[in-house]
């Protein structure tokens, strides 16, 4: 079985010593009300990965859209938004 984690997003990407590394990041509720993300998880992977990652994730997108899952915003030229 391969292990599963879920994140709310992505927090911070930095580039360090040649690795990508990518921070998941999740909603914690807080005393306030008010929720934090805090980090869940990190990605480590060198440039290439990051950049295969990059080009699979935007094949999705392109897949989403055709769904009509998400929509374009053509004047701009600004990422695809949920519907």
């Amino acid at each position: 079985m391969v292990a599963e984690v879920f994140a709310d997003g992505v927090g911070r990407v930095d580039f360090v010593s040649g690795v990508v590394r990518i921070e998941l990041v999740s909603l914690e509720p807080a005393e306030s009300g008010q929720g934090k993300m805090e980090v869940r998880q990190r990605i480590a992977m060198p440039v290439d990965g990051f950049l295969h990652s990059l080009n699979t994730m935007g094949d999705l997108v392109n897949k989403l859209v055709e769904a009509g899952v998400l929509k374009r915003n053509e004047q701009t030229g600004a990422a695809p938004v949920k519907k």
